[in-house]
């Protein structure tokens, strides 16, 4: 017996959003420690965007099974009746936006020769995404810690391909957690990934406590937003760096200061050393900033791939590279649901719209997060 299709956004081989489409493909069965998640809400993080293009995680995406072979088999085996109309311009449609056209349904051409690529070996084709929000739909064997029905969120498999572009999901349970009760999916889906980079580089990597002084860069920004309110949380005296039109939005946040980036090289108007730099940025005014890290304080760039001059003997570099947690996302629905964080997102796509939502990740201007709602 074939397998149930889905709908799910597919990147058969890296290039600009246009590469984007919507296809059916075998929807997935969840293995023993796994659920299967019918998708209501998917995030959108410039990750996404690099590894379509050919970087961000594409190393990644096959390192622990040939997940593009599997998808490119499907694919051959699965007639394609939404690759050419879903994701295609509507002559209705406001100029640079996308909208679906109507799509087949799924008993027309059955007899059509399908056509697929075969795997590139670099991870393509695949399913993009790895932030979720949904509802549990079945649960594998051993699973007791979420039942059908429950509410969950998590970051999957990252940065294996995990695919969360779609109507359906599987993910262990370990990287998962309830969804806050006074979120949204949409919301909920802005939380995991941004959520858990803030926690990892400030809580672990950066050892931030009360009383100690950070810089948060980027600070309007899916990580950064986040960072600032968990930074606030923990006690820390927040310093957030962000544009003009963001400061007061930043502010809201609960940054004891805020420096406009704009004005000058803010560098110049940090006044003490501060314990932690967490700098999602960077640009030329990298090797400036050092010099506001107390000696033995902590600077973390975000990525921790990112370049620049190197950083100093006296101060430390911790890498951080995000992983799925579900005990840490755990800790940040709590301090959700005793109103002291709350993601903001920004705008929100239709699945069908995967490739406009690329784009204005990609113009690196996004006020918190940007979410593909699904269900």
């Amino acid at each position: 017996m074939s397998s149930p299709l889905m709908r799910a956004v597919v990147a058969l081989a890296p290039g600009d959003p246009d590469v984007l489409e919507i296809r059916e493909v075998p929807r997935p069965e969840p293995s023993a420690g796994e659920v299967l998640i019918r998708v209501a809400a998917a995030g959108v993080n410039p990750v996404d965007a690099k590894t379509r293009s050919g970087a961000g995680a594409g190393k990644f995406l096959d390192e622990w099974r040939p997940a593009s072979a599997e998808l490119a088999a499907a694919l051959a085996r699965t007639p394609d009746h939404t690759a050419a109309s879903t994701l295609a311009p509507h002559e209705d449609a406001p100029a640079g936006s996308t909208r679906p056209a109507t799509a087949p349904s799924r008993t027309e051409d059955r007899d059509a020769e399908p056509t697929a690529p075969a795997p590139t070996g670099d991870g393509f084709p695949w399913i993009p995404g790895w932030d979720v929000a949904g509802t549990v739909e079945a649960v594998g064997f051993g699973v007791s810690r979420f039942a059908v029905g429950d509410r969950v969120c998590g970051l999957v498999g990252f940065p294996r391909a995990a695919g969360t572009y779609a109507e359906y999901v599987v993910a262990h349970v370990s990287q998962l957690s309830r969804s806050p009760r006074s979120l949204t999916d949409v919301e909920a889906a802005a939380l995991p990934l941004a959520g858990l980079t803030a926690w990892q580089a400030m809580a672990d990597a950066g050892d931030l406590e009360t009383n100690r002084r950070v810089v948060i860069t980027a600070a309007s920004g899916g990580v950064g937003h986040i960072a600032v309110q968990v930074a606030a949380d923990l006690g820390a005296h927040v310093i957030a760096v962000t544009s003009t039109d963001s400061c007061d939005f930043v502010r809201g946040l609960g940054a004891a200061e805020v420096i406009d980036r704009t004005a000058g090289d803010w560098t110049d108007r940090i006044d003490a050393p501060v314990d932690l730099v967490i700098d999602g940025s960077g640009h030329d005014l990298r090797a400036a900033a050092y010099a506001t890290v107390t000696p033995g304080g902590r600077f973390i760039a975000l990525p921790s791939t990112a370049t620049g001059d190197p950083v100093p003997d006296t101060i430390r570099n911790p890498k951080v590279f995000v992983a799925p947690d579900g005990l840490e996302l755990q800790l940040l629905t709590g301090t959700i649901e005793r109103g002291m964080l709350r993601p903001h997102v920004s705008a929100t796509f239709p699945l069908e719209q995967a490739a406009e939502a690329h784009r204005r990740i990609e113009s690196g201007t996004t006020r918190g997060k940007i979410i593909l709602s699904v269900g």
